[in-house]
Protein backbone atom coordinates (compact mmCIF):
# COMPACT_ATOMS: atom_id res chain seq x y z
CA UNK A 1 0.00 0.00 0.00
CA UNK A 2 1.41 3.41 -0.98
CA UNK A 3 2.02 6.19 1.61
CA UNK A 4 -0.88 8.27 0.21
CA UNK A 5 -3.31 5.39 0.78
CA UNK A 6 -2.01 4.95 4.31
CA UNK A 7 -2.60 8.62 5.08
CA UNK A 8 -6.12 8.41 3.66
CA UNK A 9 -6.81 5.32 5.75
CA UNK A 10 -5.52 7.08 8.86
CA UNK A 11 -7.78 10.05 8.12
CA UNK A 12 -10.81 7.74 7.89
CA UNK A 13 -10.06 6.04 11.20
CA UNK A 14 -11.92 7.29 14.30
CA UNK A 15 -9.97 9.88 16.35
CA UNK A 16 -9.59 7.49 19.29
CA UNK A 17 -8.46 4.50 17.22
CA UNK A 18 -4.75 5.23 17.38
CA UNK A 19 -4.97 6.00 21.09
CA UNK A 20 -6.66 2.67 21.78
CA UNK A 21 -4.04 0.83 19.73
CA UNK A 22 -1.27 2.56 21.70
CA UNK A 23 -2.91 1.65 25.01
CA UNK A 24 -3.26 -1.98 23.89
CA UNK A 25 0.36 -2.14 22.73
CA UNK A 26 1.90 -0.60 25.84
CA UNK A 27 -0.21 -2.54 28.33
CA UNK A 28 0.41 -5.72 26.34
CA UNK A 29 4.16 -5.21 26.81
CA UNK A 30 3.69 -5.03 30.57
CA UNK A 31 1.47 -8.10 30.51
CA UNK A 32 3.92 -10.01 28.31
CA UNK A 33 6.76 -9.34 30.76
CA UNK A 34 4.62 -10.45 33.70
CA UNK A 35 3.47 -13.56 31.78
CA UNK A 36 7.10 -14.65 31.56
CA UNK A 37 7.48 -14.25 35.32
CA UNK A 38 4.30 -16.25 35.88
CA UNK A 39 5.67 -19.17 33.86
CA UNK A 40 8.71 -19.42 36.16
CA UNK A 41 7.20 -18.19 39.39
CA UNK A 42 6.09 -21.51 40.84
CA UNK A 43 3.12 -19.88 42.59
CA UNK A 44 0.07 -17.74 41.89
CA UNK A 45 0.85 -14.46 40.08
CA UNK A 46 -1.77 -11.93 39.04
CA UNK A 47 -2.41 -11.04 35.42
CA UNK A 48 -0.75 -11.59 32.07
CA UNK A 49 -1.08 -10.82 28.37
CA UNK A 50 -4.88 -10.52 28.58
CA UNK A 51 -5.44 -8.91 31.98
CA UNK A 52 -3.03 -6.01 31.55
CA UNK A 53 -4.49 -4.83 28.20
CA UNK A 54 -7.94 -5.01 29.81
CA UNK A 55 -6.74 -2.80 32.65
CA UNK A 56 -5.32 -0.32 30.13
CA UNK A 57 -8.58 -0.23 28.20
CA UNK A 58 -10.49 0.21 31.45
CA UNK A 59 -8.37 3.24 32.34
CA UNK A 60 -8.88 4.73 28.88
CA UNK A 61 -12.66 4.16 28.99
CA UNK A 62 -12.93 5.67 32.46
CA UNK A 63 -11.01 8.78 31.36
CA UNK A 64 -13.22 9.06 28.26
CA UNK A 65 -16.46 8.84 30.25
CA UNK A 66 -15.15 11.23 32.90
CA UNK A 67 -14.65 13.92 30.25
CA UNK A 68 -11.27 14.94 31.58
CA UNK A 69 -12.32 14.98 35.26
CA UNK A 70 -9.76 13.37 37.60
CA UNK A 71 -12.15 12.28 40.38
CA UNK A 72 -13.81 9.39 38.46
CA UNK A 73 -10.40 8.19 37.25
CA UNK A 74 -9.12 8.30 40.83
CA UNK A 75 -12.15 6.36 42.09
CA UNK A 76 -11.55 3.76 39.39
CA UNK A 77 -7.94 3.50 40.58
CA UNK A 78 -9.18 2.86 44.12
CA UNK A 79 -11.48 0.06 42.90
CA UNK A 80 -8.70 -1.54 40.82
CA UNK A 81 -6.37 -1.19 43.80
CA UNK A 82 -8.87 -3.05 46.00
CA UNK A 83 -9.04 -5.95 43.54
CA UNK A 84 -5.26 -6.06 43.35
CA UNK A 85 -5.03 -6.08 47.14
CA UNK A 86 -7.27 -9.15 47.26
CA UNK A 87 -5.04 -10.75 44.62
CA UNK A 88 -1.93 -9.94 46.63
CA UNK A 89 -3.38 -11.49 49.80
CA UNK A 90 -4.14 -14.63 47.79
CA UNK A 91 -0.56 -14.67 46.50
CA UNK A 92 0.83 -14.35 50.04
CA UNK A 93 -1.13 -17.46 51.00
CA UNK A 94 0.88 -19.48 48.46
CA UNK A 95 4.23 -17.69 48.77
CA UNK A 96 5.15 -15.75 51.92
CA UNK A 97 8.06 -13.95 50.26
CA UNK A 98 6.00 -12.76 47.27
CA UNK A 99 6.64 -9.23 46.05
CA UNK A 100 4.16 -6.56 45.04
CA UNK A 101 5.67 -5.51 41.68
CA UNK A 102 2.99 -7.29 39.62
CA UNK A 103 0.17 -5.51 41.44
CA UNK A 104 1.92 -2.16 41.04
CA UNK A 105 2.34 -2.94 37.34
CA UNK A 106 -1.42 -3.46 37.14
CA UNK A 107 -1.99 0.02 38.53
CA UNK A 108 0.47 1.40 35.97
CA UNK A 109 -1.45 -0.34 33.17
CA UNK A 110 -4.72 1.24 34.36
CA UNK A 111 -3.19 4.72 34.54
CA UNK A 112 -1.66 4.30 31.07
CA UNK A 113 -5.13 4.44 29.58
CA UNK A 114 -5.87 7.78 31.24
CA UNK A 115 -2.45 9.18 30.31
CA UNK A 116 -2.86 8.23 26.63
CA UNK A 117 -6.40 9.65 26.57
CA UNK A 118 -5.02 12.98 27.80
CA UNK A 119 -2.55 13.03 24.90
CA UNK A 120 0.66 12.47 26.88
CA UNK A 121 2.00 9.86 24.47
CA UNK A 122 5.69 10.42 25.21
CA UNK A 123 5.04 10.13 28.94
CA UNK A 124 3.12 6.87 28.45
CA UNK A 125 5.85 5.29 26.33
CA UNK A 126 8.58 6.45 28.70
CA UNK A 127 6.75 5.08 31.75
CA UNK A 128 6.34 1.66 30.11
CA UNK A 129 9.97 1.50 28.96
CA UNK A 130 11.27 2.44 32.41
CA UNK A 131 8.84 0.00 34.05
CA UNK A 132 10.06 -2.84 31.84
CA UNK A 133 13.67 -1.99 32.63
CA UNK A 134 12.99 -1.98 36.36
CA UNK A 135 11.11 -5.27 36.14
CA UNK A 136 13.75 -7.00 34.00
CA UNK A 137 16.72 -5.67 35.96
CA UNK A 138 15.49 -7.15 39.23
CA UNK A 139 18.53 -9.37 39.74
CA UNK A 140 21.03 -6.65 38.87
CA UNK A 141 19.35 -4.08 41.11
CA UNK A 142 19.14 -6.49 44.03
CA UNK A 143 22.79 -7.37 43.48
CA UNK A 144 23.67 -3.67 43.56
CA UNK A 145 21.91 -3.24 46.91
CA UNK A 146 24.01 -6.09 48.29
CA UNK A 147 27.27 -4.69 46.91
CA UNK A 148 26.71 -1.08 48.00
CA UNK A 149 27.03 -0.77 51.79
CA UNK A 150 24.53 1.30 53.75
CA UNK A 151 27.06 4.07 54.39
CA UNK A 152 27.44 4.57 50.63
CA UNK A 153 23.71 5.17 50.33
CA UNK A 154 23.90 7.77 53.12
CA UNK A 155 26.86 9.43 51.39
CA UNK A 156 24.95 9.53 48.10
CA UNK A 157 21.97 11.10 49.87
CA UNK A 158 24.14 13.81 51.43
CA UNK A 159 25.68 14.59 48.07
CA UNK A 160 22.22 14.85 46.49
CA UNK A 161 21.23 17.23 49.28
CA UNK A 162 24.10 19.53 48.45
CA UNK A 163 23.73 19.20 44.68
CA UNK A 164 19.99 19.09 44.04
CA UNK A 165 18.57 20.93 47.04
CA UNK A 166 21.24 23.49 47.96
CA UNK A 167 22.91 24.11 44.56
CA UNK A 168 19.94 26.02 43.05
CA UNK A 169 20.19 28.48 45.96
CA UNK A 170 23.92 29.15 45.43
CA UNK A 171 24.65 32.49 43.70
CA UNK A 172 25.20 32.04 39.97
CA UNK A 173 27.39 35.09 39.34
CA UNK A 174 31.03 36.10 39.48
CA UNK A 175 32.68 37.48 42.62
CA UNK A 176 35.97 39.29 43.10
CA UNK A 177 38.78 40.14 40.70
CA UNK A 178 39.14 36.50 39.61
CA UNK A 179 35.43 36.21 38.74
CA UNK A 180 34.79 33.11 40.85
CA UNK A 181 31.31 31.66 40.40
CA UNK A 182 30.14 29.50 43.38
CA UNK A 183 27.36 27.86 41.34
CA UNK A 184 29.62 26.77 38.49
CA UNK A 185 32.29 25.65 40.96
CA UNK A 186 29.98 23.20 42.66
CA UNK A 187 28.50 22.19 39.33
CA UNK A 188 32.00 21.15 38.22
CA UNK A 189 32.44 19.18 41.44
CA UNK A 190 29.10 17.44 40.87
CA UNK A 191 29.96 16.50 37.28
CA UNK A 192 33.44 15.15 38.07
CA UNK A 193 32.16 13.26 41.11
CA UNK A 194 29.18 11.95 39.13
CA UNK A 195 31.36 10.39 36.42
CA UNK A 196 33.65 8.91 39.06
CA UNK A 197 30.61 7.57 40.91
CA UNK A 198 29.38 5.87 37.74
CA UNK A 199 32.73 4.06 37.52
CA UNK A 200 32.53 3.26 41.24
CA UNK A 201 29.07 1.68 40.89
CA UNK A 202 30.17 -0.39 37.89
CA UNK A 203 33.15 -1.64 39.83
CA UNK A 204 30.86 -2.62 42.69
CA UNK A 205 28.45 -4.37 40.33
CA UNK A 206 31.26 -6.37 38.71
CA UNK A 207 33.03 -7.10 41.97
CA UNK A 208 35.10 -10.30 41.79
CA UNK A 209 34.31 -10.60 38.09
CA UNK A 210 36.21 -9.63 34.97
CA UNK A 211 39.69 -9.76 36.44
CA UNK A 212 42.45 -7.17 36.29
CA UNK A 213 41.73 -5.91 32.76
CA UNK A 214 38.12 -4.97 33.54
CA UNK A 215 39.26 -3.36 36.80
CA UNK A 216 41.72 -1.20 34.84
CA UNK A 217 39.10 -0.25 32.25
CA UNK A 218 36.61 0.87 34.90
CA UNK A 219 39.29 2.31 37.15
CA UNK A 220 40.44 4.65 34.40
CA UNK A 221 37.02 6.27 34.55
CA UNK A 222 37.54 6.81 38.28
CA UNK A 223 41.21 7.85 38.37
CA UNK A 224 43.85 6.43 36.03
CA UNK A 225 46.62 7.68 38.35
CA UNK A 226 45.24 5.86 41.38
CA UNK A 227 44.60 2.77 39.25
CA UNK A 228 48.17 2.75 37.91
CA UNK A 229 49.65 2.92 41.40
CA UNK A 230 47.34 0.12 42.61
CA UNK A 231 48.26 -2.10 39.64
CA UNK A 232 51.96 -1.40 40.10
CA UNK A 233 51.92 -2.35 43.78
CA UNK A 234 50.10 -5.61 43.12
CA UNK A 235 52.39 -6.46 40.21
CA UNK A 236 55.28 -6.88 42.69
CA UNK A 237 53.89 -10.22 43.85
CA UNK A 238 52.22 -11.63 40.75
CA UNK A 239 55.03 -12.01 38.13
CA UNK A 240 52.62 -11.00 35.35
CA UNK A 241 54.44 -8.03 33.73
CA UNK A 242 52.54 -8.03 30.44
CA UNK A 243 49.13 -8.28 32.10
CA UNK A 244 49.76 -5.38 34.47
CA UNK A 245 51.66 -3.14 32.05
CA UNK A 246 48.90 -3.57 29.46
CA UNK A 247 46.26 -2.83 32.08
CA UNK A 248 48.04 0.41 33.03
CA UNK A 249 48.01 1.51 29.39
CA UNK A 250 44.34 0.57 29.08
CA UNK A 251 43.41 2.63 32.18
CA UNK A 252 45.10 5.69 30.66
CA UNK A 253 43.09 5.17 27.47
CA UNK A 254 39.91 5.40 29.51
CA UNK A 255 41.25 8.62 31.03
CA UNK A 256 41.14 10.32 27.61
CA UNK A 257 37.47 9.42 27.21
CA UNK A 258 36.69 10.65 30.72
CA UNK A 259 38.39 14.01 30.10
CA UNK A 260 36.59 14.42 26.78
CA UNK A 261 33.23 13.76 28.45
CA UNK A 262 33.91 16.43 31.09
CA UNK A 263 35.01 18.93 28.45
CA UNK A 264 31.84 18.29 26.45
CA UNK A 265 29.72 19.13 29.52
CA UNK A 266 31.34 22.48 30.33
CA UNK A 267 32.94 23.74 27.12
CA UNK A 268 31.77 22.33 23.82
CA UNK A 269 34.13 24.58 21.90
CA UNK A 270 37.11 23.24 23.85
CA UNK A 271 35.85 19.67 23.51
CA UNK A 272 35.51 20.11 19.75
CA UNK A 273 39.18 21.15 19.53
CA UNK A 274 40.44 17.91 21.09
CA UNK A 275 37.59 15.49 20.30
CA UNK A 276 39.14 13.62 17.36
CA UNK A 277 42.67 13.30 18.82
CA UNK A 278 41.38 12.22 22.24
CA UNK A 279 38.99 9.66 20.77
CA UNK A 280 41.83 8.22 18.69
CA UNK A 281 44.27 8.24 21.62
CA UNK A 282 41.71 6.66 23.94
CA UNK A 283 40.77 3.93 21.47
CA UNK A 284 44.41 3.20 20.58
CA UNK A 285 45.49 3.00 24.23
CA UNK A 286 42.56 0.78 25.22
CA UNK A 287 43.07 -1.58 22.29
CA UNK A 288 46.86 -1.57 22.64
CA UNK A 289 46.65 -2.14 26.38
CA UNK A 290 44.24 -5.02 25.94
CA UNK A 291 46.42 -6.71 23.32
CA UNK A 292 49.52 -6.18 25.46
CA UNK A 293 47.79 -7.70 28.49
CA UNK A 294 47.09 -10.85 26.43
CA UNK A 295 50.78 -11.51 25.75
CA UNK A 296 52.23 -14.59 27.54
CA UNK A 297 53.63 -14.10 31.04
CA UNK A 298 55.92 -16.32 33.14
CA UNK A 299 52.90 -17.15 35.31
CA UNK A 300 49.48 -17.76 33.79
CA UNK A 301 45.94 -18.14 35.04
CA UNK A 302 43.07 -15.87 36.02
CA UNK A 303 43.53 -13.18 38.66
CA UNK A 304 40.74 -11.75 40.77
CA UNK A 305 40.50 -8.07 41.51
CA UNK A 306 41.69 -6.92 44.91
CA UNK A 307 41.76 -3.12 44.89
CA UNK A 308 38.61 -1.43 46.21
CA UNK A 309 38.08 2.22 45.26
CA UNK A 310 36.73 4.76 47.72
CA UNK A 311 33.33 6.37 47.27
CA UNK A 312 33.99 9.57 45.25
CA UNK A 313 30.93 11.26 46.74
CA UNK A 314 32.48 11.61 50.19
CA UNK A 315 31.81 15.21 51.15
CA UNK A 316 35.34 15.76 52.43
CA UNK A 317 36.77 14.71 49.08
CA UNK A 318 34.20 16.85 47.22
CA UNK A 319 35.06 19.99 49.23
CA UNK A 320 38.78 19.28 48.80
CA UNK A 321 38.28 19.07 45.02
CA UNK A 322 36.33 22.34 45.08
CA UNK A 323 39.14 24.04 46.99
CA UNK A 324 41.81 22.77 44.60
CA UNK A 325 39.67 23.75 41.62
CA UNK A 326 39.27 27.34 42.86
CA UNK A 327 42.97 27.61 43.75
CA UNK A 328 44.08 26.39 40.32
CA UNK A 329 41.58 28.68 38.62
CA UNK A 330 43.19 31.65 40.40
CA UNK A 331 46.74 30.40 39.75
CA UNK A 332 46.01 29.85 36.04
CA UNK A 333 44.73 33.41 35.64
CA UNK A 334 47.75 34.81 37.51
CA UNK A 335 50.19 32.76 35.43
CA UNK A 336 48.45 33.74 32.20
CA UNK A 337 48.64 37.41 33.13
CA UNK A 338 52.29 37.25 34.20
CA UNK A 339 53.83 34.79 31.72
CA UNK A 340 51.29 34.38 28.93
CA UNK A 341 50.90 31.18 26.91
CA UNK A 342 54.32 29.65 27.84
CA UNK A 343 53.45 30.01 31.52
CA UNK A 344 50.08 28.25 31.13
CA UNK A 345 51.68 25.37 29.20
CA UNK A 346 54.42 25.04 31.82
CA UNK A 347 51.75 24.96 34.55
CA UNK A 348 49.90 22.27 32.58
CA UNK A 349 53.06 20.18 32.53
CA UNK A 350 53.42 20.51 36.31
CA UNK A 351 49.78 19.52 36.88
CA UNK A 352 50.49 16.06 35.48
CA UNK A 353 52.10 15.12 38.79
CA UNK A 354 48.67 15.03 40.44
CA UNK A 355 45.06 14.69 39.40
CA UNK A 356 44.58 16.77 36.23
CA UNK A 357 40.81 17.14 36.61
CA UNK A 358 40.79 20.38 38.68
CA UNK A 359 43.21 22.09 36.29
CA UNK A 360 41.37 20.98 33.15
CA UNK A 361 38.00 21.95 34.63
CA UNK A 362 39.45 25.37 35.41
CA UNK A 363 40.38 25.73 31.76
CA UNK A 364 36.77 25.06 30.75
CA UNK A 365 35.77 28.14 32.76
CA UNK A 366 38.33 30.45 31.13
CA UNK A 367 38.58 29.02 27.58
CA UNK A 368 37.48 31.58 25.04
CA UNK A 369 37.23 34.27 27.74
CA UNK A 370 40.49 35.08 29.54
CA UNK A 371 42.33 32.18 27.92
CA UNK A 372 42.43 31.79 24.15
CA UNK A 373 40.67 28.63 23.00
CA UNK A 374 43.77 27.32 21.22
CA UNK A 375 45.89 27.91 24.34
CA UNK A 376 43.37 26.12 26.57
CA UNK A 377 43.24 23.14 24.18
CA UNK A 378 47.05 22.98 24.08
CA UNK A 379 47.16 23.09 27.90
CA UNK A 380 44.69 20.17 28.11
CA UNK A 381 46.88 18.15 25.74
CA UNK A 382 50.05 18.94 27.69
CA UNK A 383 48.42 18.16 31.05
CA UNK A 384 47.16 14.73 29.94
CA UNK A 385 50.49 13.86 28.28
CA UNK A 386 52.39 14.94 31.39
CA UNK A 387 50.08 12.85 33.55
CA UNK A 388 50.78 9.78 31.41
CA UNK A 389 54.53 10.29 31.79
CA UNK A 390 54.20 10.67 35.56
CA UNK A 391 52.11 7.49 35.71
CA UNK A 392 54.92 5.70 33.86
CA UNK A 393 57.33 6.90 36.54
CA UNK A 394 54.93 5.67 39.24
CA UNK A 395 54.76 2.30 37.51
CA UNK A 396 58.56 2.06 37.45
CA UNK A 397 58.82 3.11 41.11
CA UNK A 398 56.12 0.90 42.63
CA UNK A 399 56.14 -2.25 40.48
CA UNK A 400 58.68 -5.02 40.07
CA UNK A 401 61.37 -4.30 37.48
CA UNK A 402 59.90 -6.21 34.48
CA UNK A 403 56.45 -4.66 34.99
CA UNK A 404 57.86 -1.25 35.84
CA UNK A 405 59.99 -1.09 32.70
CA UNK A 406 57.10 -2.16 30.48
CA UNK A 407 54.73 0.26 32.18
CA UNK A 408 57.21 3.13 31.84
CA UNK A 409 57.77 2.39 28.14
CA UNK A 410 54.04 2.08 27.42
CA UNK A 411 52.97 5.22 29.27
CA UNK A 412 55.94 7.32 28.17
CA UNK A 413 55.16 6.31 24.59
CA UNK A 414 51.53 7.30 25.09
CA UNK A 415 52.71 10.63 26.52
CA UNK A 416 54.84 11.34 23.43
CA UNK A 417 52.06 10.36 21.03
CA UNK A 418 49.66 12.40 23.16
CA UNK A 419 51.60 15.55 22.32
CA UNK A 420 51.02 15.16 18.58
CA UNK A 421 47.64 16.98 18.68
CA UNK A 422 49.62 20.15 19.43
CA UNK A 423 50.53 20.19 15.75
CA UNK A 424 46.92 20.68 14.67
CA UNK A 425 44.79 22.12 17.50
CA UNK A 426 46.56 25.48 17.52
CA UNK A 427 45.38 26.30 13.99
Amino acid sequence: MEPTSLRQLAALAPPDALKIVLVLFLSFLLGFEREGRKAHGGHYIFGGVRTFPLLGLLGYTMALLAGGQMLPVALGLVVIGAFLLVSYRHKLASAEDAGVTTEISGLVAYLLGAVVFSGYYWVAVTVVVLSLLLLELKTALEGLSERLPAEDVITFTKFLLLTVVILPAVPNREFGPFQLNPFRTWLVVAAVSGISYGSYVLQRLTRRRGGVVLAALLGGGYSSTVMTVALARRARRENRPNLFAGSMLLASGTMYLRVLALLAIFSRALAARVAVPFLLLGAAAILGGFLWSRRPDPVRGALEREYEVANPLELRAAFLFAGIFVALLVVTKLVLGAFGTPGVLALAGLMGVTDVDPFIMGLTQTAGVSTALAVAAAAVVVATASNNLVKGIYAFAFADRPTGLRGLVALAGLALVGLLPLLVIAH
